[in-house]
């Protein structure tokens, strides 16, 4: 895990940016498409930006980012959960 770990500190700014253009994307989708969204890819494809995020932030020490994009993935496992009707 720390070959992993030392592999996206060096390519940090590489991975945030990812992070950040898949949350725009995912919530533009939402926005132009309204109730015709795809709520399950949204939901799957925000909760992923969310973990890639919050690794991110946990290596960069950054407890304000952690603490948001932790709660993102929280919320994207409670939409992913809801779009599937596992839940109500």
């Amino acid at each position: 895990m720390s070959a992993m770990n030392a592999f996206v500190l060096k390519h940090i700014r590489v991975f945030e940016m990812i992070g950040v253009i898949m949350r725009i994307f995912s919530f533009s989708l939402v926005s132009w498409l309204g109730p015709a969204s795809p709520f399950m890819f949204v939901w799957v494809f925000n909760t992923i930006d969310a973990l890639l995020l919050s690794w991110c932030a946990i290596l960069k020490k950054d407890r304000a980012y952690t603490l948001l994009n932790v709660f993102w993935v929280l919320v994207g496992v409670v939409g992913v959960l809801r779009a599937g009707n596992f839940i109500q």
